[in-house]
């Protein structure tokens, strides 16, 4: 079972830095990240990862400190020199960004961590991060999976325009590196032009991972194409195998294998040594969240929401808003499955940004990972803590003991790679 650690500065729950034990400050001090990934590695934890968006959201009237980002391979390539095994994965936009810039900055992050960088494909879609970027509207759902293809591919290619033994370093000769094993990439397509080759060699791990979160028709289809770990959002088991068997059945017509792609479903676990002291620091999380920054959450997702009762049942109406993004038909579903009402449903969007919450003591923590993992609905979790690093500790010091216990994690690091610790087989080289 592969294990990663989602790292947003407080935690996942939208109230999280009011907790009385976190430090005010912490979430842009730099020791702060430093302790988190430490302690992530501590627990031998696969990945950590930085989700990552270019604007400023100014709706949640100043009272969502998550809104406020380092820049992710800043903060992961100093990180990089403070861990020796977790690998480091970043979001990355293919709408804002282009291929070479991209391939260059995850090929520096490679070397940099000596083999542990991954880049989380996304295809932003709001207009208030496009007019960070100036130019036309955002384009439209089609066009921008259209784009991102584009964009890996280019991608791909600059990483594998340096061979693996190109790098000569022959002081004698004077020749530092063969320049029949570096070579031009000439993309000439809809959206990028790219002569290459990259000015960086070619990565540790030949490609960093490609990691991807789509669950839209095109996203799994991206996924199963290119992606190597694939984050999901599910909160019921039948959703989860229904996703899983749904995107390792695309694979074989893009001529992958299932085991080459893991996917990851996020789960903010509540642990508690009792069931009741779990229920009792549930509590605390969901009095922690700011009514005011709820209806802000609604009302980015939904429109206007001020016409509607908070403690009523989901109005219907609700449900034909929005621009039908898969993440908006997650919160209208989960609405309409649990009864939650219009206050439930953003106290659990705040929460854990709609990943499956699951709260118990360790041993109930891990019968729902494992039962996940043995019916074909998990590889393995992206931890979402609610607090960090509080819910992080919790985790690697009560949940990963009983994992370890029941044969469902390793006991330590076994590759020198992020492609190695995840089981995925190495790269050679990239053709279309």
């Amino acid at each position: 079972m592969k294990i990663g650690i989602s790292m947003r500065n407080y935690g996942y729950n939208g109230g999280a830095w009011r907790h009385p034990d976190i430090p005010v400050g912490s979430g842009m001090d730099y020791g702060y990240y430093r302790s988190i990934a430490r302690t992530a590695e501590r627990g031998m934890l696969d990945m950590l990862f930085l989700a990552d968006s270019v604007s400023m959201p100014l709706g949640s009237q100043g009272r969502d400190p998550s809104t406020l980002r380092f820049e992710p391979l800043t903060l992961l390539s100093a990180l990089s020199s403070d861990t020796r095994h977790i690998g480091l994965v970043a979001t990355v936009s293919t709408t804002f960004q282009a291929p070479f810039h991209i391939a260059r900055m995850f090929a520096s992050l490679d070397h940099l961590s000596g083999g542990r960088a991954g880049w989380n494909v996304v295809t932003s879609h709001r207009e208030d991060e496009q007019q960070n970027f100036g130019g036309d509207p955002i384009l439209p759902k089609d066009q921008r999976y259209d784009r991102a293809e584009e964009a890996v591919s280019v991608v791909r290619k600059l990483w594998s325009s340096w061979d693996a033994d190109a790098l000569v370093r022959d002081k004698a000769s004077g020749l530092y590196y063969d320049p029949a094993k570096v070579g031009r990439i000439n993309h000439a397509g809809p959206y990028f032009s790219s002569a290459g080759p990259l000015n960086v060699p070619r990565p540790p791990q030949g490609h960093p991972l490609i990691i991807q979160a789509g669950a839209s028709e095109r996203g799994q289809d991206l996924a199963a194409q290119t992606a190597d770990v694939v984050y999901a959002a599910a909160t019921e088991l039948a959703c989860g195998k229904a996703f899983y068997h749904s995107l390792k059945s695309r694979m074989p017509r893009f001529g992958r294998h299932a085991d080459d792609l893991k996917i990851m479903p996020g789960i903010l676990p509540v642990v508690g040594s009792t069931m009741a002291e779990a229920e009792a620091k549930y509590r605390q999380m969901q009095d922690l969240i700011d009514p005011a920054m709820g209806v802000a959450r609604l009302t980015n997702t939904f429109g206007d929401v001020s016409a509607f009762d908070l403690d009523a049942p989901f109005p219907a109406e609700l449900e034909r808003r929005g621009d039908n993004s898969s993440r908006i038909a997650l919160m209208v579903n989960l609405a309409k499955e649990r009864g939650f009402t219009l206050r439930q449903l953003y106290q659990h969007a705040l929460i854990a940004s709609n990943h499956h919450v699951v709260v118990g003591t360790p041993a109930m923590i891990v019968d729902v990972m494992e039962h996940w993992f043995a019916e074909d609905a998990a590889d393995g979790f992206n931890i979402v803590p609610a607090f960090t690093p509080l819910t992080l500790g919790d985790f690697v010091d009560l949940v990963r003991p009983e994992l370890l216990r029941r044969g469902l994690v390793r006991d330590r690091y076994r590759g020198a790679t992020l492609r190695e610790n995840m089981d995925l087989s190495p790269i050679q080289e990239f053709a279309e």
